[in-house]
C-alpha cells in the first residue's frame, strides 16, 4: 500500500512539472510571437495554474496505480522490450490510444455542455476568456476525474511499448496546451490542408471557445464530422481582436 501511494505522489509531482514545463514554454513562445496576447490576464492565469496542479493531483493517482502495478505486479498491458510485438505494431498502438482517447474526450466532453454539468464542473474550464497556454488542465476536479482514467484504463487493456506510451503522452500534453494558447502554431498548409480536415488545431478548438457549442473533439475531427457537430475553423487572421470577442462573448450553449 505504502509503495502505490509513493508512487502516486511520484506521478503527481511528474504530471505537475510536466505541466509547469509545457505550458511555460508555450506560454513563453506566446510572448515572443504576440506580446501582448495575455496583457491583463494575470489574474485568471494565476487561477489556471492553481485549477491546473489540481488536476495534476488527480492524473497522478491512476498514473501511479498503472506504474506500481506494471513495475511490481505486471497487472498492466505495457511492456518494454521491443521485440515483444511486431514493430508495425509500435505506431499502430499510438495510434489506437489516440484514437480511443479522442473518442472518449469527445463523448465526456459533449456531455460536460450539458447545462447541469456545465454550471456544476465544465465552467471551470470556460471561465478562460480567452483560454492562454496555461489552461491546458484547468479542470474542475470532477471533469479531471474523467480525463485522467483513460490512459490508465487503456493501459490495463491494450498492448503498448512503453516508449510508445510516451509518445501518446507527449502529444497529448503538447495537443492540449497549443489548442489553447490562442494562436495558431501549426503552419498554414497544415490548418487549411487535407490534413487539416482530420487534425485539431488551435484554430478549430478556438471556435469551440468562442462558440460554446461544436468542436468537441481533442486530437481528430472524425466524431464531430460523424456526429454533425463540427462547426469548421475559428480565425487567427488577428489574433488579438479574435481573442478580445472571446473575452466578451456569451456563453451560450
Amino acid at each position: 500500500m505504502i509503495g502505490i501511494i509513493l508512487s502516486a505522489l511520484a506521478m503527481t509531482v511528474i504530471v505537475g512539472v510536466r505541466y509547469l514545463i509545457a505550458s511555460g514554454a508555450f506560454a513563453w513562445a506566446t510572448k515572443w510571437r504576440h506580446p501582448t496576447l495575455y496583457s491583463g490576464l494575470n489574474a485568471q492565469i494565476g487561477r489556471e495554474i492553481g485549477w491546473s496542479l489540481a488536476s495534476a493531483a488527480i492524473y497522478g493517482v491512476p498514473a501511479g496505480v498503472v506504474a506500481w502495478g506494471w513495475q511490481n505486479r505486471g497487472w498492466t498491458k505495457i511492456y518494454s522490450g521491443v521485440g515483444t510485438y511486431p514493430l508495425w505494431y509500435v505506431p499502430l498502438s499510438v495510434l489506437i490510444y489516440l484514437l480511443a482517447h479522442d473518442a472518449w474526450f469527445y463523448w465526456t466532453h459533449r456531455w460536460m455542455h450539458t447545462p447541469r454539468l456545465f454550471r456544476v464542473a465544465h465552467a471551470v474550464h470556460h471561465a478562460s476568456r480567452p483560454p492562454t497556454a496555461w489552461a491546458a488542465m484547468s479542470f474542475h476536479p470532477w471533469e479531471a476525474l474523467t480525463g485522467a482514467v483513460v490512459i490508465p484504463a487503456l493501459a490495463f487493456m491494450i498492448p503498448i511499448q512503453i516508449s510508445a506510451l510516451a509518445v501518446v503522452l507527449s502529444i497529448m500534453t503538447v495537443m492540449g496546451v497549443t489548442n489553447h494558447m490562442g494562436w495558431e502554431v501549426f503552419p498554414r498548409a497544415v490548418v487549411h490542408g487535407p490534413l487539416g480536415k482530420w487534425l485539431i488545431t488551435a484554430t478549430h478548438h478556438q471556435r469551440h471557445h468562442a462558440e460554446y457549442r461544436g468542436n468537441y473533439g481533442l486530437y481528430f475531427r472524425l466524431w464531430d464530422c460523424l456526429c454533425g457537430t463540427d462547426k469548421g475553423l475559428g480565425s487567427f487572421d488577428s489574433a488579438h481582436s479574435s481573442l478580445g470577442s472571446a473575452r466578451g462573448g456569451s456563453p451560450s450553449r
